[in-house]
Order: structure tokens, then C-alpha cells, then sequence
């Protein structure tokens, strides 16, 4: 496995992967599997399902009321784990939907209990990654909850920035985003007039472009500040588990 695929540089911040993990790892890229944009690969409720390593595209985890409205949870990019959390508790408690058309690697648990007992290091990264997957749900609610619209978006497309930089897809200039208004609505809470509104309000502040499916930071530094970005909890700043 080439260490600039999207899993290993993503788990790479974690633990500094030897060849012999690569290699492991690589053994779990044997089911390739391709979904189309707009239907669901994982149902809310769903049972006996696999978990999925994206590996290029994007998707959205989201839970659908009884009334239909969407709350997407988070959006998931290549190098993210798609469902992992519902194999081990046997049950989906979410719906998975590619935003793009998607490749992935279906991953059955079978297979991660076989690359966990021979590669602890691994396992401890792949714990990391979903800890870290935790983390950003709880920083969204802090969002949701306590950040108003503006501060809102501009701390999420910051962390989209931070997260697509990990796994070589993303600058502090900016990236490529295929998300549309209605994605970004469901995802902060907001309705589609008021998300083209904010978008509209931080371009004309000179700190952040959204246009023709591409985020550009105008001024990353004050763009930071005016959300009051700390990544610390994307723990991206290093291995901490040494070869």
C-alpha cells in the first residue's frame, strides 16, 4: 500500500506506519465497491450491514425525522470510515449518502478483527480516527448550539480545510467542495436563504469564497479568528505512536 492513499495518511497522524502495517492495511482494500450520488449505501435501522473505507467522492451520515426533515451529522471525505461505528453495535442509528458518485472498500468485521489481532498499532489508530470523528460531532453541536450563523460556517469550512489538507486534498488556499446550499442547510442548521446569506456575508467581509464548487480562503488568519478556530481537537499535528 502506498502511504499517500487517503486511509494511511489520514491514520499516519496518529501512529507513523511501518511497511509491515501498510501492508496489512492494504489487505483490507479487496472489496471495491462504486455508489451513485443520492442513494443511500447505509439505511437508518439497517442490520448486518459492512462498514466502508471511502476512497474517493464524498458522502453525508444523517438521521431523518418522522416528520422528514434531515439533520446531517457530518460529511465524510476519502480516508473516512463509512458505517464503522453501527457494525459494532449491530444496528444503523444513521443513513450514509454519497454526495458524489463514491469508490469504496466494503470492510466486513471479520476482516478488521483479523488486521486488529495482528496489528495492534493499527487498531489503536483506527480508535483514534473514530474518537477523532467524535470529536468534530461534538464540536458541531458547540456550533449548532452556542455559534451564530456566520461563526458557524466560517469554523466549518475551516474544519473541512483542515481535514482535506490531512489526506492532500485541501490548503490553507482552499479546495475543491462539491456541497451544495441545501447540504450546507441541513448540515448547520439553517435554511438555504440563510446559508446563501452568510456565504454571502463572509466574501463581502474578505474572508471567505464559496463559488463554482470551490472554497477559497481570502484570508485564512483573520477567517480563523473571526471563528475562533482551534483545531486541537482534529489532533492532526504529528505522530504520537513513533515505528
Amino acid at each position: 500500500m502506498m502511504p499517500n492513499k487517503p486511509l494511511a495518511l489520514k491514520l499516519g497522524a496518529f501512529v507513523a506506519l511501518s511497511e509491515a502495517e501498510l501492508s496489512i492495511l492494504e489487505g483490507l482494500h479487496k472489496r471495491r465497491r462504486a455508489f451513485v450520488a443520492g442513494r443511500d449505501l447505509v439505511h437508518q435501522g439497517q442490520i448486518d450491514h459492512a462498514a466502508y473505507i471511502l476512497e474517493s467522492g464524498w458522502a453525508c451520515s444523517y438521521k431523518l425525522l418522522h416528520d422528514g426533515q434531515r439533520q446531517i451529522v457530518d460529511f465524510q471525505i476519502p480516508g473516512d470510515f463509512l458505517g464503522l461505528r453501527s457494525v459494532v453495535l449491530h444496528i444503523s442509528d444513521h443513513s450514509i449518502e454519497p454526495v458524489t458518485d463514491i469508490e469504496v472498500t466494503e470492510v466486513h468485521v471479520s476482516d478488521l478483527l483479523e488486521v486488529f489481532s495482528h496489528t495492534p498499532r493499527l487498531a489503536t489508530a483506527v480508535l483514534w480516527a473514530a474518537s477523532r470523528d467524535e470529536a468534530m460531532v461534538v464540536e458541531h453541536l458547540v456550533g449548532i448550539g452556542r455559534r451564530d450563523a456566520a461563526e458557524r460556517m466560517a469554523h466549518f469550512l475551516l474544519e473541512l480545510g483542515a481535514r482535506l489538507s490531512l489526506v492532500g486534498l485541501g490548503s490553507r488556499a482552499g479546495y475543491a467542495c462539491p456541497l451544495t446550499q441545501y447540504l450546507l442547510a441541513d448540515a448547520l442548521g439553517l435554511s438555504a436563504v440563510h446559508v446563501n446569506r452568510v456565504l454571502r456575508q463572509l466574501r463581502e467581509q474578505g474572508l471567505v469564497t464559496f463559488r463554482d464548487g470551490f472554497v477559497t480562503f481570502d484570508d485564512y488568519d483573520r477567517l480563523v479568528e473571526f471563528a475562533d478556530f482551534e483545531m486541537t481537537y482534529l489532533d492532526q499535528v504529528g505522530p504520537l505512536l513513533a515505528k
